[in-house]
């Protein structure tokens, strides 16, 4: 029997977003952050969302990790209507399947390693050696195996964004939403990163989403999604993925 390989406009996306719109404010104060984007993301992408600062890349991840709702338009994940949950079904959604990473670590800086990488867990009600075990290895994974008892002052920036990833892939998350995960490190330090987040698509399959106003880390991703005023400009595969 032939194995029918199926083409990606054949799959169904893991997240579309169909005309999506963000107003904040009313009346003349009013400012349109998107202006009816269309946008679809597959299982398994390394996808780079740049564009220049009021573009509207944030403000879609924001909607895309469940920070934030539309004010019009379509978003579904795994062809789930986001728009149509509660508060708290979109609490639960963040909580089993997406993991995020910031510029800004957002570590808890009296708090070990493990016990920052732990949080997500605590939160899903996970019994605490289960917690440890998970921990544990997501620290392993990021490179961190033996650090596991340094707080975030005892560790170096780049040390400290590695125990970030690890806190955002302990859930196992079906996306990881990176916002500008390199902004705060030197390029020694943001290659290595870029490096982890590209190991942990190519190896574990996970999809990252990345907004970066950096063309070096863009570069690390298989596609590159720009925004202008609102909109997507341009989509297309990184020049270098094919």
């Amino acid at each position: 029997m032939n194995m029918i390989v199926l083409s990606r406009a054949d799959k169904q996306p893991l997240i579309e977003l169909d005309g999506v719109t963000k107003v904040y404010g009313t009346g003349q104060a009013a400012m349109h952050a998107l202006r009816g984007v269309d946008l679809r993301i597959f299982e398994g992408e390394f996808v780079a969302v740049m564009g220049p600062s009021g573009s509207g890349k944030s403000t879609c991840m924001n909607i895309l990790g469940c920070l934030d709702t539309a004010t019009a338009g379509g978003y579904r994940f795994k062809g789930l209507e986001v728009g149509r949950l509660t508060r708290t079904q979109r609490t639960k959604l963040r909580r089993y399947y997406l993991g995020f990473v910031f510029q800004g670590f957002n570590l808890l800086n009296r708090t070990s390693a493990l016990e920052n990488v732990e949080l997500p867990l605590i939160y899903r009600g996970a019994p605490a050696r289960e917690r440890r075990a998970q921990a544990l290895q997501a620290l392993e994974t990021v490179g961190l195996g033996g650090w596991e008892s340094h707080t975030p002052g005892e560790l170096s920036g780049g040390q400290q964004q590695r125990v970030a990833i690890a806190r955002a892939i302990v859930t196992k998350p079906t996306v990881l939403f990176a916002d500008e995960p390199t902004g705060n490190l030197d390029t020694a330090r943001s290659n290595e990163i870029m490096e982890l987040l590209t190991g942990l698509n190519r190896d574990q399959g996970v999809t990252i989403v990345m907004v970066t106003h950096e063309p070096d880390m863009a570069a690390y991703a298989k596609r590159i999604v720009r925004f202008v005023d609102g909109l997507v400009e341009s989509d297309h595969p990184n020049a270098r993925e094919t």
